[in-house]
């Protein structure tokens, strides 16, 4: 008895990558297509349309970010799966997919072969990643790989720590400085003098580095 083919639908901005992955999902014996867009809006549309087993998602759509499809996808169709396929290979980008529901993240530098494979193995329960996707999580989540606190004048205060856990959860300067009932201009001044001890020019780099170091869940 021959299993059913794994339904796909493609999100890709890219069109010739898309017609690249079109083109695998229709010839390979183990696959097929439901549907392709190349945007957050056309995405929508097809998901409302269909369910596929295995939805592979760019994350760069030029009307919006593919995590929020992976978010849809998640809440609406809990049976199917999210096959990241991006260039975007950051801790920041990586973590958000994950925690939004992907099973899967591959970089676009990876063969169309391996693209095909990954489908196969995210449906079957597996997570496939892109080896520098791996080094990543490993990074973030070795204990070993995190540098000791910092003690001294260049230490965070329980202030700049508690501002940049609430930075880290999703929450804008105004809304964290309301929480914590002070003034936006002080939250500020606090996020500046964290990025200066944790040597950082943005959130992102600051909520990365605290974590790094153990000061942040």
């Amino acid at each position: 008895m021959t299993s059913a083919a794994i339904s796909v639908v493609v999100i890709e901005d890219d069109a010739p990558l898309r017609e690249e992955f079109e083109c695998m999902s229709r010839s390979h014996a183990g696959l097929k297509l439901l549907g392709s867009a190349g945007t957050l809006a056309e995405a929508r549309v097809l998901l409302a349309r269909c369910t596929p087993d295995v939805m592979m998602v760019d994350l760069g759509l030029p009307d919006g970010d593919g995590i929020e499809l992976i978010t849809t996808l998640a809440q609406t169709s809990p049976q199917a799966v999210a096959l990241v396929t991006t260039v975007f290979g950051d801790e920041s980008h990586v973590i958000r997919a994950i925690e939004a529901g992907a099973r899967g993240y591959l970089l676009k530098d990876s063969s169309v072969d391996e693209f095909a494979r990954a489908v196969q193995i995210v449906h079957a329960g597996g997570s496939p990643l892109s080896p520098q996707i791996a080094r990543h999580l490993l990074a973030r989540f070795a204990p070993a790989a995190r540098p000791p606190r910092v003690t001294g004048p260049d230490a965070l205060t329980p202030r700049e720590i508690d501002i940049l856990t609430r930075i880290s959860q999703g929450f804008t300067v105004a809304e964290t400085a309301e929480q914590l009932n002070i003034s936006a201009h002080t939250a500020a001044t606090h996020i500046k003098n964290a990025y200066s001890k944790l040597a950082v020019r943005n959130r992102v780099e600051a909520v990365n580095q605290a974590r790094r170091r153990g000061l942040i869940g």
